[in-house]
């Protein structure tokens, strides 16, 4: 340990030492880096000496202190894992009062960073809780965290707060008793760090954040109360005006922004959203029953309701209380739903969603529901009438005063109306009149009730006629009219409308796609109670049997799909998938689909012009082939997460048709030709996975390509008279090795013979025909450059080559043979995926009679298609006889030799074969297939090329293998 630069404590960066008192300096004078016990207690005697003769700081010895203050604590880390004697030296002597007495004498803050750096190592360090229970004995630490730093000094400031977070990572049920003092009342390390909580920079809020949780987590009862009744109420209204400040700051800088240019700013406010959300789950998930009541209250009543809520049906910004904007409502609503399963907060806000009106916020049932409850507070958002700081110093006072009496958390002006008298208050008491004025009367005689929960009983108030109304025994069709509002009751529901109304997006989708959020974020948040979503008949993430649904809802996807798949549609992508998938949810229970047979010809219809309209974008092109599966890998990769769209700001801006301003695709309206058609392709994708889906029917057409499918590395194959050609590939690296070439319908091979049967060959590279690019090599008549590209996971990365090599032939003949059949192979490849896509699209497809150069009856192609063709039968990979003969029967390579022999019986080159020969796909002639009938070689009967008598024999692998594996 001592072997390290004094660097690791601090200032030195490996430099030579800046004292000779320091102990680096008496390392290298002798020579070591290990030093007996003896010899370090006498370093520290030695360091105690020279404090006792620097009891004052001056400009002369500032250095010398410093570097006694490190070595000192080197020494007590070393102590802590090695010797328990040094910490007996350090308390006998009172060392820390030294520390405690520099820090007093306001000696600059070169000294007091130094000093916060040294204790923030030293506490960080100790292990031992024998050792950490003798720094914090004599109240010293709760000394140096009181006193009275600079912080507008940055250095000191960030010192500071990490030298309270690391104390804040050692507490326990044994060492709180170390910082919370019982007698007095005092909690110095929590009460200093929450002042810190609204401060400018951003590392410092997040290390209040961890210190508070950290205090929050010690099970350490008079310590939770004391909290409770000192501190929840000041730091929670605090903190959550602090949080509607932020928010409002957010709405403006959505409703001022230009051309998208508030990005970057509108991203940090949303961050700090996500955060604050994050960290009051945190407090939640803790379980603190009795904090837990009063951060609900807080953040229902002086948070989500009047600003949230309450901004969904009044967009008056005129009136005397904040107010957001529309989207930034819903889409603050969504996060708060996504990110918080507190049961008590989620239900009370969805109970008022779904089923409230805006009488909440009147006047009068604020008072039916105070004279059902012990304590109440006021339902609107305005701003503490005292800053954390100065109701910490109230509540400390009152503490000394009246030790005994609890104060009632649900009124912060409480205890300021009794000390009406006090000349301090006399002031804020004036501001603050009209609030006390309305909330005395509402007060109860009783200071020592139980605390209870006001909004608890407002939910019980309302849920009373909605219950009496779910118990009678009603029809599908009346729970569906209940759902959508339309019954006539004795309430309105305007928050829920609002969502209906929302989902009308013939213009545009820029409320749909926050609506659709909201109402994802409730159906799958496990805190809400399904009985609650069952009165508008959303069913929850894992909700019972039913057989009815929301019709009005369920009709509003659809109108969203409807007006998707329209050639002007406004419709992003991401909300129509978003609607598809709460429609899904929606009309299923337990696995089947319950949906009318009117919504699904709605449904129908939409797909069907989807169908008209990507027909409209259908092109002969390579380009169109290529979006396509990338389309399709796409959405299949990277499905719809919910939670990321809602932590991206950018959503909250007008949806934009320009790719300038780097919003992703499915966020934004399509721009150009490209775009649009990619657009048609995915509006095609989902409505055609949502039609098979609510009919329960399988996809047999897509992928176009599927990987179970697809000849794979080390896979065993069956060659015999398969056409190959041998080569020499030349990888990039200069890496060399011989290889036979074997071109498949789809995908090109490169084997080599399997020593454990004669005529097999093992797999070492596949690539699809289609992804690849040949070309020959100027100075090599023999070679060619050959590139296979992997299929991009998004249609904006760029490609990357699996494979870049050069192969090298025995003549410029098998060379010109080898590109020709690459070529046409790729060429082929690709038409007849553009002919299964045409299938996909009702159009008419024109039937080759030419596949990769053999002939084919349109009789034999529809029944005999290559075992990658996905209409017929998948092969069962357990099945012994396809096991290993991956080309045996229908699953053979395709032989080129079969268009090259041709029986000399019939020699147009266009017959269709033989039923033996159509449906084995060989690639023999009918001699070869009568000569291997005899004999399992093929080199018995070698195949001759038609036209070419006598110029080059067609030998199979096995042929190669019994000639040394050779080519002659």
């Amino acid at each position: 340990m001592f072997g390290r630069s004094r660097s690791w404590v601090g200032g030195g960066h490996g430099k030579a030492p800046r004292s000779i008192h320091s102990l680096d300096h008496l390392k290298m004078s002798s020579g070591q880096t290990q030093f007996p016990d003896a010899m370090l207690r006498s370093w520290l005697r030695y360091m105690y000496h020279v404090l006792t003769k620097n009891t004052t700081v001056t400009d002369h010895n500032r250095n010398l202190l410093v570097e006694t203050i490190r070595s000192i604590t080197e020494i007590l880390i070393w102590g802590d894992q090695n010797d328990s004697s040094v910490f007996d030296f350090f308390l006998e002597k009172n060392m820390f009062v030294f520390f405690l007495n520099i820090l007093r004498q306001k000696s600059g803050r070169y000294v007091c960073v130094q000093l916060l750096q040294t204790l923030n190592i030293l506490f960080e360090n100790i292990s031992h809780e024998t050792s950490l229970y003798y720094l914090l004995s004599n109240n010293y630490v709760n000394s140096i965290i009181v006193h009275k730093f600079d912080f507008s000094d940055e250095e000191i400031m960030a010192y500071y707060i990490s030298f309270l977070k690391t104390l804040s990572l050692k507490l326990n049920n044994h060492t709180v008793h170390f910082f919370y003092n019982e007698h007095t009342n005092d909690f110095a390390l929590y009460t200093e760090a929450i002042k810190f909580f609204n401060h400018p920079e951003s590392m410092v809020r997040i290390a209040v954040r961890t210190i508070t949780l950290n205090v929050y987590k010690v099970d350490n009862q008079p310590m939770l109360h004391y909290i409770r009744d000192k501190t929840a109420v000041p730091y929670f209204s605090n903190l959550v005006w602090f949080i509607g400040s932020h928010v409002i700051e957010l709405d403006n800088c959505v409703q001022t922004d230009e051309e998208h240019r508030n990005r970057g700013k509108l991203s940090d406010l949303v961050a700090e959203h996500l955060d604050h959300l994050h960290y009051l789950n945190d407090i939640l998930i803790i379980n603190c029953e009795f904090l837990n009541d009063v951060l609900t209250d807080h953040l229902l009543n002086r948070l989500f309701l009047p600003l949230y809520v309450y901004s969904l049906v009044n967009q008056d910004k005129g009136g005397e209380h904040p107010k957001i904007s529309l989207q930034v409502s819903l889409y603050l609503l969504s996060q708060v739903f996504l990110i918080i399963h507190y049961a008590p907060l989620v239900n009370s806000l969805a109970e008022v969603i779904l089923n409230g009106d805006l009488s909440v916020f009147s006047s009068k049932v604020e008072q039916d529901v105070q004279k059902n409850s012990a304590k109440s507070s006021i339902r609107c958002f305005i701003k503490p009438t005292e800053t954390l700081e100065r109701s910490l110093e109230i509540n400390k006072q009152k503490g000394k005063k009246r030790v005994q009496k609890r104060p009632n958390y649900k009124n912060v002006g409480e205890e300021d109306e009794e000390e009406r008298g006090s000349e301090d208050n006399q002031d804020d008491l004036d501001k603050t009149k009209g609030t006390e004025a309305s909330s005395k009367s509402i007060r109860t005689s009783s200071e020592n009730e139980e605390i209870e929960m006001v909004i608890m009983e407002r939910c019980k108030l309302s849920e009373l006629p909605i219950s009496t109304v779910t118990e009678q025994n009603t029809t599908d069709e009346e729970k569906s009219a209940a759902a959508s509002g339309n019954e006539i009751t004795n309430w309105n529901r305007p928050f829920l409308d609002m969502v209906y109304n929302a989902l009308d997006c013939a213009e545009d989708d820029y409320y749909a796609l926050f609506v659709l959020c909201l109402l994802y974020a409730m159906s799958h948040n496990k805190g809400i109670d399904p009985v609650k979503l069952e009165r508008i008949q959303l069913p929850a993430q894992h909700a019972e049997e039913r057989n009815s649904y929301n019709h009005v809802l369920a009709e509003g996807l659809i109108r969203i799909m409807n007006y998707a798949a329209q050639p002007d549609g406004k419709i992003r992508l991401a909300t129509l998938e978003l609607g598809c998938l709460l429609l899904k949810q929606l009309v299923f229970s337990r696995n089947s689909s319950i949906i009318k047979d009117v919504h699904l010809a709605c449904l129908e219809g939409a797909r069907e012009e989807s169908v008209h309209l990507l027909r409209r974008f259908y092109k002969g092109e390579e380009i169109f082939l290529d979006m396509f599966e990338d389309e399709y890998r796409s959405m299949t990769i990277k499905p719809m997460n919910v939670e990321y769209l809602m932590m991206d700001a950018s959503i909250l801006l007008p949806p934009t048709g320009t790719p300038l301003t780097g919003i992703d695709f499915v966020k934004r309206l399509p721009c150009g030709d490209v775009e649009r058609t990619r657009r048609a392709i995915r509006v095609f994708f989902m409505l055609r996975s949502l039609s098979l889906h609510l009919q329960d029917e399988p996809e047999t057409q897509l992928p176009l390509t599927r990987e179970g499918d697809l000849i794979k590395a080390d896979d065993v194959l069956d060659l015999n008279n398969s056409d190959l050609i041998a080569c020499t590939v030349i990888t990039k690296d200069g890496g060399q090795v011989q290889r036979f070439l074997a071109v498949d319908i789809y995908q090109m091979s490169l084997v080599e013979p399997d020593v454990a049967r004669l005529g097999w060959g093992v797999v070492k590279f596949a690539g699809l025909l289609q992804d690849m690019q040949v070309t020959g090599v100027e100075d090599d008549s023999r070679a060619l450059n050959i590139i296979i590209h992997k299929p991009a996971s998004s249609p904006h990365s760029k490609p990357f080559p699996i494979l870049q090599a050069t192969f090298i032939f025995s003549d410029h003949i098998r060379c010109i043979i080898a590109k020709q059949r690459l070529a046409k192979g790729r060429i082929q490849a690709r038409r007849m995926k553009m002919q299964r896509i045409a299938v996909l699209l009702d159009l008419p497809v024109q039937p080759s009679t030419e596949m990769m150069g053999f002939g084919h009856s349109s009789s034999a192609t529809a029944q005999h298609l290559p075992f990658r063709f996905y209409d017929q039968s998948r092969r069962d990979s357990s099945d012994p006889t396809v096991q290993r003969s991956v080309f045996a029967s229908v699953d053979r390579v395709p032989g080129f030799a079969v268009a090259q022999c041709i029986n000399q019986h019939n020699p147009s080159p266009l017959s269709s074969p033989s039923p033996s020969s159509g449906s084995g796909s060989t690639g023999r002639c009918d001699s070869v297939a009568a000569s291997s009938a005899s004999a399992p070689s093929a080199a018995q009967s070698p195949s001759v090329r038609s036209g070419r008598k006598g110029r080059r024999r067609v030998f199979s692998l096995s042929e190669a293998d019994s000639h040394g594996g050779h080519w002659v």
